[in-house]
């Protein structure tokens, strides 16, 4: 996988292996505990506005020791700051050591505490939470979140699971989040991502050999990922060189959806993209695509004898077909043919009944495909897996009984392939919620897929362009825009 170790997005459980080789392997603890409360009161002497008193909540753990830190070296620098423990008499080790060295009060955290600050420093129990925040703690969270002030946690919101991003009761709504070492997946996943708010991340000391300690196979979507894998045209090449693909298209009332598809493959670089049509629809394809080839097919026999035309290789199917047997049996047909198959929208619907025989032809293809469902559509395919309890594992589990990559779409994009490595977006603005905006991104796999880039990569080199194009439109996009922007995107992408 030509992800580096920079992008690795680590488990609770993994992070904790990582500090434990750290330790064994010589790194001073109390060394690690000084980098990272330097690095929150950092963030909290850089925070916007002018601000003067800080409020630390500290916890019994190493995440309160950094706050402690943080206390001390805050005070230093001529900021009024006061501490509220949690569980102080719990301190033991570095953070026992943090401790004594923060020489200001502390009062208890209770219901009654003064939120009355410009910045609270939320240090109370970061990555490793594994239960719910309940009676009055969550009072004072909930109190927290209504205040004013500027919120920082520390490595990760209290409240939120690393593992999950899900909510453990009640969770430290944050306007900035400072980790270190490597992200954590719950700094992607929601609502984690929206509780983190800003992230930024710090090199304490950790040395990337202690990765060793772990298998991590989860990492940040990133162009580091895929640039290598992304083709580029050749001077010497052929339109054929680039791939033949061809989007099944429904009909006329439904036929947007295909038409964003075909010219999202166009421009992702497919050298020549077909739309297969019912035949009353074919003026309206043509009219409105004048570089999209179309062709009228109505029977099953049509469309698998355009499926074996000149050098065609891949097939978008789903984007406006229609939920049924027609559609389930011709995306059967470009399996066994081995051809690169994205599967989307009312062709994943398609199999709601009998998702084995989709698995079965996918294992006998063995080709290059993937599945773009979201969250209705991954759960008519895989019913007993849960992805809002546990996104990650969800689509790694299904990814992994498919036989092909899954790609769940959502502002937390996870992409798994089947063999357990994943890729987490969240490359990704809230303006993609928008009619269409799904069928560009499977045009997008598609094309890449066309060029013959491995489906994992194509797939996270989509989703990721998909978000880029709309961060340069910025608001009002809407899907057709995408399509426009991707040439900017790709140039910037080629940019020495």
């Amino acid at each position: 996988m030509p992800w580096t170790s920079d992008h690795i997005i680590l488990s609770a459980a993994e992070m904790l292996a990582v500090d434990q080789a750290a330790i064994e392997g010589g790194a001073p603890g109390r060394a690690l505990m000084e980098a990272a409360g330097q690095a929150v009161a950092d963030a909290a002497l850089e925070a916007p506005g002018n601000h003067q008193t800080i409020l630390i909540l500290a916890g019994p753990g190493n995440n309160g020791g950094d706050g402690y830190v943080a206390a001390r070296l805050l005070s230093e620098a001529g900021q009024q700051v006061r501490v509220a423990a949690l569980g102080e008499a719990k301190l033991a080790g570095d953070a026992r050591w943090a401790r004594d060295g923060w020489q200001g009060d502390v009062t208890e955290i209770d219901p009654g505490l003064d939120l009355n600050a410009d910045i609270i420093i939320d240090a109370l129990f970061g990555t490793g939470l594994g239960r719910a925040i309940m009676g009055d703690l969550a009072r004072v969270i909930k109190s927290v979140n209504e205040s004013p002030a500027h919120r920082i946690a520390v490595d990760m919101p209290s409240g939120i699971s690393g593992d999950t991003g899900a909510v453990l009761g009640v969770a430290f709504k944050a306007h900035q989040t400072v980790t270190f070492f490597r992200k954590k997946r719950g700094h992607f996943l929601l609502p984690g991502r929206e509780y983190a708010g800003e992230l930024t991340l710090h090199d304490i000391g950790i040395e990337d050999k202690y990765l060793r300690a772990v298998q991590a196979e989860c990492f940040e979507n990133h162009p580091d990922g895929w640039l290598d894998r992304l083709p580029h045209p050749d001077l010497s090449g052929h339109k054929y060189d680039r791939g033949h693909l061809v989007v099944a298209g429904g009909g006329m009332e439904l036929s947007g959806a295909a038409r964003l598809a075909a010219r999202a493959a166009l421009r992702a670089g497919a050298g020549l993209v077909t739309t297969a049509v019912p035949r009353e629809s074919l003026p309206v394809y043509a009219r409105q695509q004048l570089a999209v080839m179309s062709k009228g097919v109505d029977s099953l026999a049509e469309f698998d004898e355009l499926l074996l035309g000149k050098k065609i290789n891949t097939l978008v199917i789903g984007p406006g077909n229609g939920v049924g047997e027609e559609t389930a049996t011709r995306t059967l047909s470009a399996l066994a043919k081995k051809m690169a198959v994205v599967i989307d929208a009312d062709a994943i619907s398609s199999f709601k009944n009998n998702p084995r025989q989709l698995f079965d032809a996918l294992a006998a293809s063995d080709a290059n495909c993937v599945l773009t469902p979201h969250a209705g559509e991954f759960a008519r395919l895989w019913p007993d897996l849960d992805a809002r309890a546990d996104k990650l594992t969800a689509v790694r589990d299904a990814a992994a009984r498919a036989g092909a990559v899954v790609l769940l779409k959502g502002a937390d994009t996870v992409i798994a392939g089947p063999g357990g490595q994943t890729v987490l977006n969240a490359h990704a603005p809230a303006t993609l919620a928008t009619a269409g905006s799904g069928d560009v991104l499977a045009g997008l796999i598609g094309g890449l897929l066309a060029q013959r880039m491995p489906a994992l990569e194509a797939a996270a080199a989509a989703a990721w362009m998909h978000g880029e194009a709309a961060y340069l439109l910025g608001p009002g996009l809407i899907a057709d825009d995408l399509c426009e922007k991707i040439p900017d995107v790709l140039n910037a992408l080629s940019a020495p």
